[in-house]
Parts: structure tokens; C-alpha cells; sequence
């Protein structure tokens, strides 16, 4: 008898049917199916996939008495009941190193889109304004680029950027051993530094809204950023504010506080380019992203050890 696998989060149906073959599946990714599904077969539960966003809560797990084993399908995992599972002896996996070079590809197409106002001149050209009447915007090549965060994604957001004949600069909560990007010992001291700030930390409350409003006032009128990470990690408020001052340049965005819902004060700006948290999705990130579960749930069912643990 194949194990029973609850998947909170939606899948296309490739994904599904890869889940399928290996596993029996309850498919839940709205929160009517999920009470639904938890409360009808919970007791035969021994996975549950989810992600960082969505989550699965401390209540839902003490529902599942055969629990063994959570897994958030991308990198995040910042709502998942870490120590509850632990207390059970849970295995806790997640899928980093699966979509790396999606986000770090979309963390540059979002770079380069704000700075040099991409989305405007779009609709410029095809209301028939030409360039001369039309304002001129920076290069991206040649500037420093401060990253929030050197994990896998940081790393290879800056070797795109070393592409773009950058001048790198970081800061995590301390130095990377054997790391000769010049490291920054606060958010603040980096953005005093860099023109394009790219933010690749975690989520999480140690690092809810690390990005406030002393923060972009450092990074100053002509500096951009741009969240491929979390949206707590930013203060929308200060954000919006200093978008609408003038306070920084302008922002590329793909994570939002409260997401899916966009922040109403960032809806109309022209000085930021909006995208609906896909900086991890394409075909070959999700793949990678499911074949990466399957891999953790058969070897943790084969009493082997996982090969991404949280």
C-alpha cells in the first residue's frame, strides 16, 4: 500500500500524476478542501507537501497521527511548525537548490525592468511616443549591487550580476567562510553602499520588515530594489512611501505582505514593476521542485536519510 501524501498547495497536473505514481494523493490546495480533506482522512495522513507561504499549522498536525514526514516544496519553509514536528519526530524537508536559477533569473529581469523602466517605455512605444520626448534611464552594467541574503539564490543573483560587470557587496547575519564579495555587517551599511538592492534572505520573524523605512532612506533617490525573497522582509508602508517621494528610485516586486493580495498602495505607482510571486515557477523549477519531494518522501520511506533536511 502506497503512502498517503495530503498536498496543500496547487500542482498542475504533470506534477500531480508524478506525486501519483509513487503515492496515494489527497489533493487540497484551498482551505475548504484542506478542512475537508484533514478532517475526513486525516488519521491516514504520513506526508503532507506544502510551501513556505502556505504552510500547514501546529492544530492541522496534531490531527494527523501517522505524520512522519513535512515537506514545503520550494526553499521557504517559514510557516511550518518546526519544533511542534520535531517534538514528534517529524522529518522536515524542503526543496532548496531546485529553483535557484529561476529566481535569480527573474530577480534580474526585474532589476533590469525598473531601472531602465521597461514596462513605460512599452507602453510608450505603442501609443506612438518616440524617445525623444521621453525621459533617459541608467545602465545597469557597471553599478554595485548590495544582495540581502547570500544563500543559494543570493549567490546566484551575484554571479549575474559579476555577468553585468558589477561590483558586488552582501550581508548576511554574519560573513560566508571563503567568500571574497565584500561583506557589509548591516542592511543599512550595504545600501549606503550598492545603487540596486536585490533581497534573497528568508521570511520569517528574524527578518520581518529587515527592509523599513531607515533602511530605503540609506539606499537613497537613485537606488532601486527589487524582492525575489519575502514580502515581510519589506515595510510596505515605508515602501510605498518612499516610492511616492521620491525617497528611492523604484522597485521590482514579486513577494507581497498578505499576498495574494496586492497592496493597494503600490497598485497605481509607475516607479515599480509588480509580478504575482513567480520568481520560482517555470516548468523546469517545478519539475526539478517535484522530483526533489519524490526523491526526500521515497528515501525517508526506504529508512534512508533525506537529501534536503530542514
Amino acid at each position: 500500500m502506497k503512502p498517503t501524501v495530503l498536498v496543500l498547495i496547487s500542482l498542475n497536473d504533470e506534477s500531480r500524476a508524478c506525486i501519483a505514481a509513487a503515492f496515494d494523493v489527497i489533493y487540497a490546495p484551498d482551505p475548504a478542501s484542506r478542512a475537508e480533506a484533514i478532517a475526513s482522512h486525516g488519521a491516514t495522513v504520513r506526508v503532507v507537501l506544502t510551501n513556505g507561504t502556505t504552510g500547514v499549522k501546529a492544530a492541522e498536525v496534531d490531527q494527523l497521527p501517522k505524520l512522519e514526514l513535512i515537506s514545503a516544496l520550494g526553499a521557504g519553509y517559514e510557516n511550518l511548525p518546526l519544533d511542534h514536528a520535531r517534538a514528534r519526530n517529524i522529518v522536515l524537508v524542503n526543496g532548496a537548490g531546485t529553483n535557484d536559477h529561476c529566481v535569480a533569473d527573474h530577480a534580474f529581469a526585474l532589476l533590469l525592468a525598473v531601472v531602465r523602466d521597461v514596462p513605460q517605455l512599452d507602453r510608450a512605444a505603442r501609443e506612438g511616443v518616440w524617445r525623444d520626448t521621453l525621459p533617459m534611464h541608467p545602465n545597469v552594467s557597471g553599478k554595485r549591487l548590495g544582495i540581502l541574503g547570500l544563500g543559494n539564490i543570493g549567490q546566484k543573483v551575484a554571479r549575474r550580476g559579476a555577468g553585468f560587470d558589477m561590483e558586488l557587496g552582501y550581508h548576511n547575519r554574519k560573513p560566508r567562510e571563503g567568500e571574497s564579495m565584500r561583506y557589509f555587517d548591516s542592511a543599512t551599511a550595504l545600501v549606503q553602499w550598492c545603487d540596486f538592492l536585490v533581497i534573497a534572505t528568508p521570511g520569517g520573524p528574524g527578518t520581518q520588515h529587515l527592509v523599513n523605512k531607515a533602511v530605503l532612506d540609506a539606499l537613497g533617490p537613485h537606488g532601486f530594489v527589487v524582492n525575489v525573497s519575502r514580502g515581510s522582509v519589506v515595510d510596505t508602508a515605508a515602501l510605498a512611501d518612499a516610492l511616492k517621494a521620491g525617497s528611492i528610485a523604484g522597485a521590482g516586486l514579486d513577494v507581497y505582505e498578505g499576498e495574494p493580495h496586492l497592496p493597494e498602495a503600490l497598485r497605481e505607482l509607475r516607479n515599480v514593476v509588480l509580478t504575482p510571486h513567480v520568481g520560482g515557477r517555470s516548468p523546469e523549477a517545478i519539475m526539478a521542485s517535484v522530483q526533489n519531494f519524490i526523491t526526500n518522501a521515497t528515501r525517508h520511506f526506504a529508512g534512508e536519510r533525506v537529501l534536503t533536511p530542514i
